[in-house]
């Protein structure tokens, strides 16, 4: 089975001409004329990165899904490259009824109709991985039902090894494999595909959004119905709203476009910066608009999550950028540790400043705030910063909340409001705000440290006083020895010159 894969592989790659990618290598340039004369048939008039992406879209949804992943690797491709693989869209067609039944039934241990008093078996959306039906549950709530694809976990596997294969073959024969570092690529990707294959994953995460965004005027996250939750289905409720790409339909709804883009961005930063946890896939097909005006979060495979150290790098930067203070930056990075800390800080500010002054040269409204992060990871691997993964999917997120925001609104200034919001966070981290919040979060700890001191203290000075007194008494003895010994001396220089003196007055 994977040898039939392979071949076809090898046949699609052929066919789109990404031979050119290895060929390119000096080691087997010679094989380029030969291949050429034996494909005399093809016509490559396409440029290579859409070649790319139709070759892809001809190897299937796992390989369509790695180049949407491979995409958000900016720092690593080539601009050509990443923007035609952004077009990549996961759509593939729904498996039959009766597969979706058996499914169900073999999740629950009992017929279907036992489960939902309604079940519709008609997908209302079909990915490479899962598809979502709607149905009622017998007490008459309107839910969704994710179901894993059948087989889909084989399958996976099959395509993850060829995939790690032939990252071995552009590590070894292109140019540029080692810096694309292909292993880690695909390492990341198998790590998403895992999340997305065990549903129960994905609930938590959804259930931790709706946690985080419970009471707000902002977001509405579906509730997990658990009790009918399993690896391979998942049951939550079912949204109603207007998908967000529609405007026309938003405006005649009565939704301020404007205000919604600017809640948009909202959401963005209180996810990264108030808690740490953000949605990593916010595209127009996963976000949905309530007719009360707020946002409706959808799929939640891949979630992005920030430490304290991540937020204050994250913070500080942004910060520094607003007020053109290159040094600040370059000093933020190695504070945070992701420079080394033999970093040049006026080389680093010096790159850095080359890359963002012609971007400030335009008006501020008109500057990507996701392609800023762009040039400055890029500019980071030149003194060997490595990008951690959790800030990649963050630019990969905020690119999508920009693209989102201007296209609801083309006058969308990110930066007028994002920066209030990045200095009230500031405040709150480094202030006396911060203080209290730090005190409020180790008060737990210190009601039961406190009332130990006390035993610890007499155990201490019980264990110890005894030896640190024998101790002390020794040093003054031996003090008093020295003391004596030097007293003696002085005696007899004092003896030896009076009796000298003597002598010589007689």
């Amino acid at each position: 089975m994977r040898l039939i894969r392979f071949l076809k592989i090898v046949a699609v790659s052929l066919r789109f001409g990404l031979d050119e990618f290895i060929l390119g290598h000096e080691r087997v340039r010679g094989l380029r004329v030969a291949l050429r004369l034996l494909l005399f048939w093809r016509r490559l008039t396409a440029p290579r990165a859409e070649r790319l992406r139709l070759a892809l879209e001809a190897l299937g949804p796992i390989f369509v899904k790695f180049g949407q992943v491979l995409s958000t690797r900016r720092d690593l491709l080539p601009p050509d490259i990443a923007d035609e693989l952004a077009k990549l869209q996961d759509q593939v067609p729904p498996f039959a009824p009766a597969l979706v039944l058996a499914a169900l039934e073999r999740a629950y241990r009992k017929p279907v109709d036992q489960i939902f008093s309604e079940f519709n078996p008609v997908a209302i959306a079909s990915a490479s991985v899962a598809q979502v039906h709607f149905a009622r549950l017998r007490d008459g709530r309107e839910v969704a039902v994710k179901i894993l694809r059948p087989g889909i976990a084989q399958v996976i596997g099959n395509d993850l090894a060829l995939l790690d294969a032939g990252a071995s073959l552009i590590e070894l024969l292109w140019a540029d494999g080692k810096r694309l570092r292909p292993h880690e690529v695909v390492a990341e990707f198998s790590k998403h595909l895992e999340d997305e294959l065990d549903l129960m994953r994905e609930a938590a995460n959804a259930s931790q959004l709706r946690r985080n965004f419970e009471n707000s005027p902002l977001l509405l996250v579906p509730e997990i119905h658990w009790d009918y939750c399993s690896t391979e289905v998942m049951v939550m409720q079912r949204m109603h709203g207007t998908p967000i790409s529609r405007v026309a339909e938003l405006r005649e709804q009565g939704i301020d476009i404007q205000k919604l883009s600017r809640a948009g961005v909202e959401i963005f930063f209180t996810q990264v910066f108030r808690d740490g946890f953000f949605h990593a896939d916010m595209h127009p097909g996963n976000i949905f608009v309530a007719a009360s005006g707020h946002y409706i979060a959808l799929d939640f495979g891949i979630m992005g999550t920030l430490t304290d150290v991540d937020k204050n790098y994250l913070a500080q930067n942004f910060l520094a950028f607003f007020r053109r203070d290159y040094r600040r930056v370059a000093e933020v990075h190695i504070e945070s540790g992701w420079a080394p800390k033999d970093t040049r800080v006026d080389e680093f500010e010096t790159a850095i400043r080359a890359v963002c002054e012609p971007i400030f040269a335009r008006p501020l409204r008109e500057i990507s705030f996701g392609r800023v992060l762009l040039r400055l990871f890029q500019t980071s691997r030149r003194f060997n910063i490595q990008v951690q993964p959790q800030l990649v999917l963050l630019q990969k997120t905020l690119l999508n909340i920009e693209g989102l925001g201007r296209e609801l609104d083309p006058e969308l200034d990110l930066w007028a409001t994002a920066k209030p919001f990045l200095e009230r966070w500031m405040s709150e981290q480094v202030g006396w705000r911060g203080l209290l919040r730090r005190l409020r979060a180790e008060a737990p700890n210190w009601s039961t440290l406190l009332p130990q001191i006390p035993r610890l203290v007499h155990r201490y000075l019980d264990d110890t006083s005894g030896e640190r007194l024998q101790r002390q008494l020794q040093q003054l003895i031996d003090e008093n020895h020295r003391q004596t010994t030097v007293l003696a001396i002085i005696a007899v220089a004092l003896t030896t010159l009076t009796g000298l003196l003597i002598w010589l007055a007689f």
